[in-house]
């Protein structure tokens, strides 16, 4: 057995959950009546993580936007995970909005993680690799109670923890 056990901090999006939320979204605009003749579209850029929302006018942005969360939460995918643009005027008279999916973890935020197990005084050791953070500890339980610390802290990011080993 190994004397040093680990795992990762990640935060990431699974795209295909994603694909999902947003074809339930055009499905149920499409079908909706306070949407019938409107040019409303959403569209999923998945090379550059973003989604683009194009509506008539800002309340229906609005409205395609809750339709969207809604589809997001019962996907399990976080609202956490959406970092929402300024809404800007499009051409024909309609608006836009960008909305880029988070997926890594920021610099400043690792730094905030890494800080915050220090500052927990667990016997662990953060590692900062990129976007995202390894906790390293010679026992699970220490791993343990660090992730439960982790979940009842806001990072303003979706934490998820993998390579438990």
């Amino acid at each position: 057995m190994a004397d040093q056990s680990s795992f990762d901090v990640v935060s990431q999006v699974d795209m295909q959950e994603v694909k999902n939320a947003v074809e339930q979204t055009l499905k149920e605009i499409r079908q909706r009546f306070d949407f019938k003749d409107s040019k409303t579209d959403l569209t999923l850029k998945e090379k550059e993580k973003e989604l683009v929302v194009v509506s008539d006018d800002e309340y229906k942005l609005t409205a395609v936007l809750e339709i969207m969360k809604t589809k997001f939460v019962k996907r399990h995918v976080s609202l956490k995970a959406l970092i929402y643009g300024t809404v800007e005027q499009a051409l024909g008279g309609t608006v836009r909005q960008t909305i880029t999916l988070q997926s890594g973890i920021a610099a400043d935020k690792a730094k905030l993680i890494s800080q915050a197990i220090r500052d927990g005084k667990f016997k662990a050791q953060p590692q900062i690799q990129g976007e995202q953070v390894r906790i390293q500890s010679k026992s699970k339980d220490e791993l343990q109670a660090v992730m439960a610390f982790l979940k009842q802290k806001d990072f303003g990011i979706d934490l998820q923890f993998i390579n438990y080993r």
